[in-house]
């Protein structure tokens, strides 16, 4: 049988026998799993790869990308291509709510030294950025308030394309309309002149900020020096099967500080993937502090 080819016109659907070749090699790459009901999403986002490069079948594309030359020149669009990036500032804003008014007084009040030390922060997933910075403008109006305001945050995902874009710092005014108006005129610049409608994070958050791109289900793990007192990783689990889903969120755990936090989204749980967490509210979890060990 000859290998399907890509025309303008009429658009190749990938065969079952190509699908599931695609499926598996994204699966070992980044634990996505795509489901069969995938496979017409899977065909269009490919075909824009395989039109950029000149090549005609999905069988070319799939020996490419899998040979050591197309892994170090076509992986990583491949992953952007295929990854999904919804996000908005203040999602699920009753987190943010949690975190100022939970979260950061708990890590006060348990911190030696009261948290004069640099508190460690970890959006994983940060897509085109809106999470981090809205992170940082909460963080920021939290600590100027007392009078101290050392913390960072590392930002990740496993797309290059987001993280180019994230680094930017650079929305539309309809995009930062999530950003409480109070916190909009403080952290956010307008655009003037070619640029009205647009606006821009203030450098003073953009520095606080370590864009990185991390492939959260590598087979050697994260690769993070810090321990994190606080990871957001929200929305992302439920694009992966319960062992990889386990084996993240034992590796989650083992990078938090004891007493640290962890947030994912509002309809995820953790129930039946992990229950070394302490379950502080509507999907937020705490690592035992060592005085809660037993």
């Amino acid at each position: 049988m000859n290998a399907q080819k890509i025309s303008i016109n009429r658009p190749a659907i990938i065969s079952d026998r190509d699908f599931k070749q695609f499926q598996k090699f994204i699966y070992d790459q980044c634990g996505i799993n795509l489901a069969p009901a995938k496979k017409t999403m899977l065909t269009a986002r490919l075909q824009k790869r395989m039109r950029a490069l000149s090549i005609e079948s999905f069988k070319q594309y799939y020996d490419f990308v899998t040979s050591a030359k197309g892994q170090k020149q076509e992986l990583a669009h491949m992953i952007d291509a295929i990854s999904t990036n919804k996000t908005e500032f203040f999602r699920e804003s009753a987190h943010f709510d949690y975190l100022s008014k939970n979260v950061l007084p708990d890590l006060h009040d348990h911190s030696a030294t009261k948290m004069r030390r640099r508190l460690h922060i970890w959006s994983a997933g940060c897509s085109s950025g809106q999470e981090p910075y809205t992170l940082a403008m909460v963080l920021d109006n939290y600590f100027s308030a007392l009078d101290q305001d050392d913390f960072a945050i590392l930002a990740t995902d496993i797309s290059t394309r987001v993280l180019q874009s994230a680094q930017k710092a650079i929305y539309t005014e309809e995009d930062a309309q999530g950003v409480p108006p109070a916190l909009r005129r403080r952290y956010m610049m307008r655009g003037k002149n070619a640029r009205k409608g647009l606006c821009r994070v203030v450098p003073e958050l953009r520095n606080r900020i370590t864009f990185q791109r991390l492939n959260l289900v590598a087979r050697t793990g994260f690769g993070l020096r810090k321990a994190m007192d606080i990871i957001f990783c929200r929305n992302v689990i439920i694009y992966f099967d319960r062992a990889t889903q386990i084996t993240l969120f034992e590796r989650f755990f083992n990078q938090l500080a004891p007493g640290g936090y962890l947030f994912i989204g509002r309809s995820e749980s953790l129930h039946g993937i992990n229950d070394q967490f302490i379950p502080c509210a509507v999907s937020v979890y705490r690592k035992p502090r060592h005085d809660e060990i037993d």
